[in-house]
């Protein structure tokens, strides 16, 4: 798009972007955040989901100072919609000034991912370039983060502005590497910044990095060697949801599976504290094995475990079962690995949670459970004696 009047372009470098792991110039002439290295590209095997959901930047956020008053960013989103259910809400792209939040704004526009989930095909229906724009901002410098959408693939075009833009220097914070699913990814959240894991990082006062993975946290080695290759003061896995949800493996795999995982991440980070943080309450499946699928009605989308309780005893996880192996594995680990620790998943989203706030899909938590979590893992992880904690 052309500059709007009063406004310069900026260009959009590595320099303004937090959170990413890859950046790609793209074809169209954009910016491209990506949370999985190219390397770990390359060996999706053709799944679609977690290439979906790895260029979906969650955590990933713009950051510059700035006197400009009024801020325009053009974005190419692609959408995933699902045929037969109702359209999401458009991603949110959340304006924080000097750290406290200023305002939220959606873009149009956009390609659109349209998804078959009986049928499982999908189809690309192209769309044009959209613009977000904010503006009455306070005339004063000040640093600007723009939280781009957790549910919208976005490719990064231009960044306009009435008064000049400068790169911030990384530094002055611990950095928070975490890994999880959807729900960390921020499944049913608001947005990128109001997701639990945002919401945590700003109880710590750390910069996060959300490795997150949409129905993709399945233990593969090309995500441990991620996060064995990032930088990070802080890391957290919280694991069991996908891996249950897929009926991906049965007990005799997982424990060895995680012992890989774990030991890869250790090889880049030897000291670093790492926390292991097993699954919220998610009634379906805790007693219950996968798959897991989806039950459309009226437009709506509610999932169901699919497996036998009985199978349980020949070797099928629940979450349940998961919980209790997380639990030993680290306590087996611990004696020889003083900086890992466990973290039962039921203490940030348990059953008197459940009863308060239920899963609206009986899978993700809503905005509001995504608040409490952020809160308890703040205090949990990053309080007084919590493995986060700062030590003098």
């Amino acid at each position: 798009m052309d500059d709007s009047p009063g406004l310069t372009a900026t260009p959009l470098t590595d320099a303004l972007v937090r959170g990413a792991l890859d950046l790609e110039r793209t074809a169209r002439g954009g910016l491209l955040p990506h949370r999985l290295p190219a390397r770990a590209r390359a060996q999706f095997g053709g799944d679609e989901q977690v290439a979906q959901a790895e260029a979906q930047p969650s955590g990933v956020r713009l950051v510059f100072r700035t006197r400009a008053t009024a801020v325009e960013l053009d974005v190419l989103r692609t959408i995933v919609a699902y045929r037969g259910v109702f359209p999401r809400p458009d991603g949110a792209y959340d304006l924080h000034l000097d750290g406290e939040p200023a305002g939220r704004a959606t873009a149009s526009g956009g390609d659109v991912l349209m998804v078959d989930l009986r049928e499982g095909s999908q189809e690309t229906f192209p769309g044009q370039v959209g613009t977000v724009r904010f503006d009455g901002l306070p005339g004063r410098e000040k640093t600007v983060e723009i939280w781009l959408p957790y549910t919208e693939v976005t490719e990064l075009m231009a960044l306009r502005t009435d008064a000049p833009v400068a790169a911030v220097e990384p530094g002055g914070r611990r950095v928070w590497l975490h890994h999880g699913s959807s729900i960390s990814q921020g499944s049913a959240a608001d947005s990128s910044a109001t997701a639990w894991p945002a919401l945590a990082a700003a109880e710590g006062g750390v910069e996060l990095i959300n490795l997150s993975l949409g129905g993709s946290a399945l233990l593969d080695p090309f995500t441990a060697r991620a996060l064995r290759d990032t930088p990070a003061d802080l890391i957290s896995v919280k694991i069991g949801i996908n891996v249950v949800n897929r009926d991906l493996m049965r007990l005799r795999a997982f424990g060895p599976a995680v012992h890989g995982f774990l030991d890869t991440i250790r090889e880049g980070h030897p000291a670093t504290p790492l926390l292991v943080v097993s699954p919220i309450l998610c009634p379906a499946q805790e007693d219950t094995p996968g798959p897991a699928a989806p039950d459309i009605e009226d437009g709506r989308v509610e999932f169901a475990a699919l497996g036998d309780p009985a199978e349980v005893a020949l070797g099928k996880l629940t979450l349940r079962v998961v919980r209790e192996e997380l639990a030993r594995i680290v306590a087996e680990r611990a004696g020889e690995d003083p900086a890992l620790s466990y973290l039962d998943g039921l203490a940030l989203y348990g059953e008197a949670d459940s009863a308060e706030l239920p899963l609206p899909d009986r899978l993700h938590p809503g905005p509001a459970a995504h608040r409490r979590m952020g809160e308890r893992f703040g205090a949990l992880a990053f309080g007084p004696g919590g493995p986060f904690a700062v030590t003098p």
